[in-house]
């Protein structure tokens, strides 16, 4: 049974792109799917696509890679653990490595970027870093 399934996503992700891997695969639910959304919208993957199945369906999701094959995601980090819940404003989160990071949140408009979460001015519980 697995209790962290942001984390297996995360983690997932971290390895493929270590491995060189093009396309990775997990079971699906509402809350990767967002995830899967706002990466693409922020370059950090190039595409994802969810297959229907039973019981549950299949997240794909296709990680971007630079002109030499340097990766685009360097770290994902999760911030925010199922012991240790971490929230902050829309006026707390630091930028990361200058604007070329972000951190991913949870807020009550959907899951956002940090970009995303100052333009709508909510807060929420910061999922992720990714830079």
């Amino acid at each position: 049974m697995m209790t962290d399934p942001i984390a297996d996503l995360l983690t997932r992700i971290r390895n493929a792109n270590a491995n060189g891997q093009k396309v990775i695969s997990m079971p699906a639910s509402r809350l990767k799917v967002n995830i899967a959304e706002v990466l693409k919208e922020e370059g950090f993957i190039s595409a994802y696509k969810v297959s229907e199945g039973k019981p549950r369906g299949t997240l794909e999701i296709s990680l971007k890679y630079g002109i030499d094959g340097e990766r685009v995601v360097r770290s994902i980090r999760r911030v925010s653990k199922p012991g240790c819940r971490v929230y902050k404003g829309p006026g707390e989160l630091p930028a990361v490595l200058g604007g070329m990071g972000m951190w991913l949140l949870s807020t009550p408009k959907g899951v956002l970027s940090d970009r995303g979460a100052r333009a709508a001015n909510v807060g929420g519980e910061v999922l992720a870093r990714i830079d």
